[in-house]
């Protein structure tokens, strides 16, 4: 289509002296053929045009039917004027249709077309001009109307809509012809062998020219964060640990951690239980793990006879240290339920992990470091800042002698890596953990304070049962991976982010992120 149109250009501009207009000469023909036809003519500086851009008034399908079949007053005043003894305004629907009836009637008396008697119309005049009409039909043929205020007007009633319409005004170029020369891309041999290289019109190259998008995978705004995260984490001597447990039960998500059963975070309202099978074995040996946990790079050789640890014996210390407490703690002093601790959740936070791998750290105590960065559920109403499930990133770090202070002054130097510096503390309440910290960032572009983490010494109830020394501690900390992804992206609703509403768009066109540069 394209070449046909390219001949019909260069046969008009030979004919005519002046400029050629698109509009006028090519009024049906779609805009990406004349375009195509139009750029093919000027990369040979055959012709050289310009874009005109201007607006035409377009009819809806509603005024379309009044400029076939008149207006809503005029069909109200017809149907009035042919009843000789006026028309019943119940009637009128009927006649004329129910929306020509309720638009058209007021504008008819408005007009003084018809009057009312009590509840009878009738003809105030013998006849009329249908100006909404003829104005319709004198946009209809030339995309305009002399008076403004009419167009105004007509859009307002929704008559009448405006396009947008582009068009090109076309002048001869330095190499018009009246023919189209066909013009070589490549340069063979041949041609250089027979000389006919001399007489061929060669394409020139069009440096301008866009290449064609290469389609390919992006990583998600989640797993870029994921990724500086990780890295902070593997600079600074962690190892990460196994997160491939979203079920768990309720003793590793729960009673491990010195969480009472009576607790409102184990009620239904805030965890998902899983309802088949209604109930888990007791704790027990995990042989596909254990060479991970136990034997990971940098680690000292395993002292013989301590690959053993005692699932039965924490089983009860766990349970001692609830209901009459242990190791210097007088527990909770309430009848622990077997069947309550076996009961499998979606696990609600992944210190659920921390606490499978700090039990099998007690076979080999040493100072060790483990973060875990992945999904946790919890039974939450959904909202612009809250989802059902999300990401929590999470660090424990195992040693002999730690304080609180140096609890502080790591978190100083774990968020720095992330470009927060200015940080406070806020005391607060953990069942795992005390003392326990929320920490708060300055946040430069919200200008204030705002709430990034939490952070605690991990209780010995919870430590001790385990086996591991009394005299070692254990620092916990933990944050979402969801808000400062948020904050560097600057997404407002956490549902464009993680779910079903995410623009594919939005991963593909981000950038990588830095979380220590601006």
């Amino acid at each position: 289509m394209a070449g046909d149109l390219t001949s019909r250009v260069l046969d008009l501009l030979s004919e005519s002296n002046g400029p050629l207009l698109t509009a006028d000469a090519f009024p049906t023909t779609p805009f990406a053929t004349v375009k195509s036809a139009l750029d093919r003519l000027g990369s040979r500086e055959m012709v050289v045009y310009k874009t005109i851009e201007r607006e035409e008034a377009v009819l809806t399908e509603e005024a379309r039917g009044i400029a076939a079949n008149g207006s809503h007053e005029a069909k109200v005043f017809e149907a009035v004027r042919k009843a000789v003894e006026g028309l019943k305004i119940g009637d009128l629907p009927g006649i004329v249709g129910k929306e020509s009836a309720k638009v058209g009637q007021g504008k008819a008396f408005k007009a003084g077309w018809i009057k009312k008697e009590k509840d009878v119309l009738r003809a105030n005049t013998d006849s009329i001009v249908d100006t909404t009409r003829e104005q319709l039909q004198t946009i209809d043929q030339t995309k305009s109307h002399p008076d403004a205020k009419v167009i105004s007007d007509l859009r307002k009633r929704k008559l009448v809509t405006m396009q947008k319409v582009i068009s090109f005004e076309v002048t001869r170029g330095p190499k018009f012809a009246k023919e189209l020369v066909k013009e070589e891309t490549d340069l063979t041999a041949e041609m250089l062998a027979s000389g006919a290289w001399k007489d061929v019109h060669l394409k020139p190259y069009n440096f301008k020219s866009k290449g064609a998008p290469t389609p390919s995978g992006a990583l998600h705004p989640l797993n870029k964060v994921r990724h500086e995260f990780r890295q902070i984490f593997f600079e600074m001597g962690f190892e990460e640990m196994p997160t491939n447990r979203y079920v768990e039960t309720g003793f590793w998500n729960f009673d491990a951690l010195f969480v009472p059963q009576q607790h409102p975070a184990r009620d239904l309202q805030d965890t998902f239980y899983i309802s088949d099978p209604p109930r888990a074995d007791k704790p027990r040996r995990d042989p596909s793990e254990e060479a991970h946990i136990l034997g990971g790079s940098g680690s000292r050789p395993i002292a013989e006879g301590k690959l053993d640890l005692d699932y039965e014996q924490y089983w009860e210390n766990v349970k001692e240290v609830h209901e009459n407490g242990k190791y210097g703690s007088i527990g909770y002093r309430y009848p622990w339920k077997e069947d309550e601790s076996l009961r499998l959740v979606l696990r609600t936070h992944t210190t659920a992990i921390s606490t499978y791998v700090l039990h099998k750290l007690a076979a080999n105590p040493r100072p060790a470091r483990y973060f875990s960065i992945d999904r946790v559920f919890r039974n939450e109403s959904v909202d612009a800042t809250h989802l059902a499930e999300f990401h929590q990133v999470e660090g424990v770090i195992a040693d002999f002698g730690l304080t609180l202070g140096g609890l502080i002054g790591f978190m100083e130097v774990f968020f720095a890596k992330m470009g927060i510096h200015k940080l406070r503390f806020k005391p607060a309440y953990n069942p795992y953990t005390e003392p326990s910290m929320e920490i708060f960032g300055f946040h430069e572009g919200l200008d204030k304070w705002v709430e990034i983490g939490n952070s605690g010494m991990f209780r010995p109830e919870m430590l001790e049962p385990m086996g591991l020394p009394k005299d070692m501690r254990v620092y916990g900390w933990g944050l979402s991976l969801e808000r400062p992804t948020m904050i560097k992206y600057g997404v407002k609703n956490i549902r464009e982010l993680l779910g079903h509403k995410v623009d594919l768009n939005f991963v593909e066109s981000n950038p990588a992120v830095r979380l220590e540069k601006e």
